[in-house]
């Protein structure tokens, strides 16, 4: 199941975006971010055979931080799974088109493209004509939205352009989420084996194909570059954490869901490094900002038969992903409207299809309609900030659990004492930077007019201080409360990639949350069913 809701949109999609921006190195940042995920694969084990219902990190953070925090996460939840589903339909909709294109069915690309990717295609591409420059110096998706944009017909000087299979595979989608289904074990693993055999064809006939060449250099846009890829990279584990829904069904919780969510990580990172590897090694790296780079580099070596079965699988693994999510999102609703923090239709039951009827008509539109105009760069970004910012929240809630839960027999992640060990690394940290990149150094520390202008400068750098800031706290909290040394590191780890993702998307996860708090203040406080039951119990 783990590697059902993970072999999805990030390898067949993201892992293009994300080795463009880094080159083979963003071989090495799979392996970071998958140690990342290692730490609060741990914390979500715990909680899962702890409290071994549904609700995932929603019903971790009502254990541990109490309703508002719990309201925080579950609105984050939201925004995850909407924005997350919203990006495995544009991928389903770039190798759907793909594999249209490949049978000769000629779709007019301002329906199969975004409204932002064809507006700035034609923006770049403009600006090249305009200073005499060839078309080779865009990208091919540069070259597509500026014919997508000059082929659209307009409205009032409105360009119609919209990822139309985008929109019709998520209506199809939520409309047999809305009927009813039930995925049974044998089909679950069935789609599994067809992803796994595509992604290990993909790696045996692609290896003969690869140029040691393209390897070199191997960072050709050093750390920064690399770490562009943050985001996308991130978006391609996001999914293990899903297993932890699973708890009620797990003959042994205790046992079963750290090794599956460990085994997950381990296998789908191998694989992932490997992809890479090999994609860039049969490319140069700059040609891979495309929405279906395994199928893609076939075609740039004449091998249309690959590009045409990686088509095909992935338009299965993509509408499996999406199945899966859509699935899941209205039970978020659901939970949260059960304990009155939202309206009581979103936890409205149909009476013939037993399924949560109004929440998923909601989550369809929810996915549906920004599909249709958004691109993939941008809700990835979202995506994975809000993903992050749960698994923060989830290891955070591990060291206040270990204060209360002393229950034998239940899964608990290893006491290792970070009394020390968080300082010194920290410190290591601090003093190999210094030894070895003391220009990184100087030019933190340094407002370089020359750059743009001071708020354009010093924004890029905020987050990186509260970064410090943040972690000089929680080492002193280690220090001195002997805290757990696998939780802080989750947390650790987690906030610095949060921290990677730019202010720019910063600013529109707190604005998301901020819309949030204030619905639950203006209703959720009021209707909730813990806020009513302490308001009893006072008077």
């Amino acid at each position: 199941m783990g590697i059902a809701a993970i072999i999805g949109a990030g390898i067949f999609s993201t892992i293009g975006n994300a080795s463009a921006a880094g080159g083979p190195a963003v071989s090495l940042l799979f392996i970071f971010t998958a140690i990342a995920c290692v730490f609060s694969a741990m914390c979500y084990a715990q909680f899962a055979s702890t409290i071994p219902i549904s609700g995932s990190a929603y019903t971790y953070a009502y254990a541990s931080f109490g309703e508002l925090v719990a309201w925080i996460i579950g609105w984050d939840l939201l925004m995850e799974y909407a924005i997350g589903n919203i990006a495995v339909a544009i991928s389903w909709s770039d190798y759907f088109t793909g594999l249209l294109v490949g049978m000769g069915l000629d779709v007019p690309l301002y329906l199969t493209m975004d409204f932002l990717s064809a507006s700035r295609g034609h923006d770049v591409v403009t600006e090249l004509l305009n200073q005499g420059k060839p078309l080779s110096e865009a990208s091919a998706l540069q070259v597509a939205g500026y014919e997508a944009w000059n082929t659209a017909p307009s409205i009032g000087g409105l360009k119609l352009v919209a990822d139309l299979p985008a929109l019709l595979i998520t209506f199809f989608v939520t409309v047999l989420v809305y009927i009813g289904i039930k995925e049974s074990k044998t089909t679950g693993n069935i789609l599994v084996l067809i992803k796994l055999v595509v992604v290990l064809l993909v790696i045996a006939v692609g290896s003969f194909y690869i140029q040691p060449s393209n390897w070199s250099p191997f960072a050709p846009n050093g750390i920064s570059g690399v770490l562009k890829g943050v985001s996308a990279v991130f978006f391609s584990y996001i999914g293990f954490d899903a297993i932890s829904t699973t708890a009620e069904e797990c003959k042994n919780p205790q046992r079963d869901l750290p090794k599956a969510m460990l085994y997950t990580l381990l296998i789908c990172t191998v694989l992932y490094v490997l992809i890479t590897l090999v994609l860039t090694g049969m490319v140069n790296y700059t040609e891979l900002a495309v929405g279906d780079p395994l199928a893609f580099v076939f075609d740039r070596v004449n091998l249309n038969f690959m590009a045409g079965i990686i088509s095909v699988s992935a338009i299965v693994a993509l509408t499996s992903v999406l199945l899966v999510f859509q699935l899941g999102q209205p039970r978020i609703w659901m939970s949260m409207s059960r304990d009155g923090l939202l309206p009581k239709a979103f936890s409205k039951i149909h009476p013939r299809f037993n399924t949560p009827s109004f929440s998923t008509v909601v989550t369809g539109l929810v996915v549906a309609i920004p599909a249709l105009f958004m691109n993939l760069t941008e809700v990835t970004d979202l995506t994975s900030i809000g993903t992050l910012f749960a698994f923060v929240l989830v290891c955070g809630g591990v060291l206040l659990l270990d204060k209360t839960e002393k229950v034998p027999g239940r899964f608990k992640v290893p006491y290792i004492n970070g009394k020390y060990i968080v300082p010194a690394l920290l410190m290591g940290i601090t003093l190999y930077i210094f030894l070895n990149n003391r220009e990184m150094i100087t030019h933190f520390f340094t407002i370089n007019q020359v750059e743009g202008n001071f708020w354009d400068v010093l924004e890029h750098k905020i987050l990186a201080i509260l970064f410090i800031v943040v972690s000089i706290w929680i080492s002193w909290l280690t220090f001195s409360k002997n805290l757990s040394l696998i939780p802080v590191l989750g947390l650790l780890t987690n906030l610095y990639l949060m921290t990677e993702l730019g202010i720019t998307n910063w600013s529109r996860f707190l604005a998301w949350l901020l819309l949030g708090l204030v619905i639950y203040f203006s209703y959720s406080y009021r209707n909730s069913k813990l806020g009513k039951l302490q308001h009893r119990t006072n008077r």
